[in-house]
Formats: C-alpha cells, sequence, structure tokens
C-alpha cells in the first residue's frame, strides 16, 4: 500500500533544522522519510548541503519511519563504501532503509577531479556498482578489476536480510534498463502521462510487480502567488533535462543556465497550488499508476506550513493500510 514520505533536501536546510522537521513529519502522519545527497547546491541562494549518511542515522534514530536515500556510485562514493553504509543504516535499523542508486551529476561528482565520463560509461559503471554491492551483501570476499579496483573487500557487519537497491531513472530509456536489474524503481514527478510512459518502460524492462518510488517536487503555500514565487526562487535552477543536469558543475553554471526562466516555466516541473484538493487529486493519480511511496517534496522554505496543511487535510485524505514498500 501507499506511504508518504517527507523529503529532507540537504541543499535548502540545515541538517539540524532538517532533523526538526522529519519529526515533525512523523507527528503529523507523513510514513516514511527521503533524503537528498548532494555535494554542492543547486543554487547558492539555498546555501546548504550537509553530509546526508550522517543524518540519516539521526534521523531513524530520532524517528520511527522507513528512510531512503538515493546516491551515485562514482569517484565520490566507491561502491564498497556504499555498501559499508547501507549495511551499517540496515543492521541498526532492519527493514527501515532503502537505497537508490543512479548514475550521477556533475556537481556533486566532479569535485574529486576525476575525468567525467559519457552517459553510457556512467550507466556501466553504475551496474558494475551495484553487482559488487550485492556481492558485498552476500558475505562475498570481492576482487575487482574493472571500472572499479576492489582488493579484497568484504563486509565484517551485516544486516540479517538484503537491504534493497532501487535504480534512480528519468528517462523512458534508463528506466526500461533499469527494470532487468533493479529492485525497485525511483522516478521524479511529471505530468500523468509522460509518468505512465516510464512505468510502462519500467515495466517492460522487466520492473512488473517490483515496487515503485516517485519523488514529488511540489510547492504549497497560503497563497498562488507565494507557492510559484517560492518555486521560483528555490527551484529554478532544477527544471532541465537530466542531460543537462548531470553536465552543469557549479551553482554558479545552473544559475546561468536559468537566467532565461520564468515562473510560469516551472509548472511541468513543479506541481505549484494553494489548493489542497488540487494536490490530493495529483498524488491519487500517482497512486492509480501504482507507486507505492510518494516522496513530498515541498520546493519553497515553507516546511512548516506544508507539513502541518498535508498532516491536516491531505494525508487524511489519501490514508489507508500502510506498510513498507521493499519489506
Amino acid at each position: 500500500m501507499t506511504e508518504f514520505a517527507y523529503h529532507a533536501s540537504h541543499e535548502q536546510f540545515k541538517p539540524s533544522v532538517l532533523l526538526k522537521y522529519i519529526q515533525m513529519a512523523e507527528r503529523a502522519g507523513f510514513t516514511a522519510g527521503s533524503s537528498s545527497d548532494h555535494f554542492k547546491p543547486w543554487s547558492d541562494r539555498q546555501g546548504e548541503s550537509g553530509f546526508s549518511w550522517a543524518w540519516l542515522g539521526a534521523a531513524m534514530q530520532a524517528t520511527s519511519l522507513p528512510c531512503s536515500v538515493v546516491c551515485a556510485p562514482g569517484p565520490r562514493y566507491h561502491p564498497t563504501i556504499v555498501a559499508q553504509a547501507v549495511a551499517t543504516l540496515a543492521e541498526m535499523f532492519p527493514h527501515r532503509f532503502s537505497v537508490a542508486l543512479g548514475s550521477g551529476e556533475a556537481i556533486n561528482e566532479r569535485i574529486t577531479g576525476d575525468r567525467w565520463p559519457s552517459k553510457p560509461e556512467r550507466n556501466a559503471r553504475l551496474k558494475e556498482s551495484v553487482d559488487i554491492i550485492r556481492a558485498l551483501f552476500a558475505g562475498e570476499t570481492v576482487n575487482h578489476s574493472g571500472l572499479f579496483t576492489v582488493q579484497q573487500a568484504k563486509l565484517y557487519t551485516r544486516p540479517d536480510y538484503t537491504p534493497p537497491i532501487f535504480g534512480a531513472a528519468i528517462t523512458l530509456e534508463t528506466a526500461e534498463w533499469v527494470g532487468s536489474w533493479a529492485d525497485g524503481l525511483l522516478t521524479t514527478s511529471r505530468p500523468r502521462e509522460e509518468l505512465q510512459k516510464v512505468v510502462e518502460a519500467f515495466h517492460r524492462g522487466g520492473g512488473k510487480g517490483k515496487p515503485m518510488h516517485v519523488k514529488v517536487q511540489l510547492s504549497y503555500a497560503q497563497t498562488l502567488e507565494q507557492a510559484r514565487q517560492g518555486a521560483y526562487e528555490q527551484w529554478r535552477t532544477n527544471i532541465f533535462k537530466s542531460s543537462v543536469l548531470a553536465e552543469l558543475s557549479t551553482p554558479e553554471e545552473l544559475e546561468a543556465a536559468a537566467q532565461f526562466v520564468k515562473p510560469e516555466d516551472l509548472d511541468d516541473h513543479v506541481r505549484i497550488s494553494a489548493d489542497l484538493e488540487q494536490h490530493i487529486q495529483w498524488l491519487r493519480d500517482d497512486m492509480e499508476l501504482g507507486f507505492n511511496r510518494l516522496i513530498l517534496h515541498n520546493v519553497n522554505r515553507q516546511q512548516e506550513e506544508f507539513i502541518k496543511a498535508f498532516g491536516d487535510r491531505v494525508l487524511p485524505a489519501l490514508s489507508g493500510d500502510r506498510v513498507p514498500s521493499f519489506v
């Protein structure tokens, strides 16, 4: 059944503030948590970027929520370190943690100075990472030479179950490919017709019957003008195609790309409305497409108002029996 997750955006808020917000979200009726994982924010106006893995341990201890994070194995995170981090959280909080793995973005990964590879190579690196991580989860001693080098790696601390690995996908091509190897899908919200095509591609690739999570980018405020302006101020640098976002390396480059973006240009990328009934209908559409977890990211800075309003009106309207989708 469907879960509703509060998304903790480390690019926008200090980790201590996000800890307060996720506790507030649990009290309001949210049934899961989600964390971003950036090294730099999307813009200097956002201005933060805490270390998600440290925060996740604190958040899961401070709440009873199942949580997830999306990250990219690569120069910033060797897959052995991803495996160790996931295994540690899964051991401490059994059946409450899942990870989604993606091919990465230059803004996070180029900080190490390594060459930034093409998308096909990044996909090959991702699949190689998944194979390494799964071997480590199985208790194997891993030696590997390829896009990554692994020597005598073994996880000595593992949970008593295999943590699920979701695949992060934006395009139809990636969604279909992810269906062949991932335990589930993580994608982002968009108009229903487009989102349905992503679901169909995932199923076509082998994902039918597997859990699906969607990160819903929305902007709710007391008035439509406030919701629109808040989205424009905080999120206009993050509305471009994934092929563009993956290549830009700094908040300044993203700002330059967004210099001609108008507030109304966000409408196909962020669900902007002050009408809670409209948000309910949008989320019902997602549920009808078969998503097990809706990750709600209010992209403006009015988090307390969002948590309260959605806890009072939206979540009760959509409520039902819910269990973690990956148990």
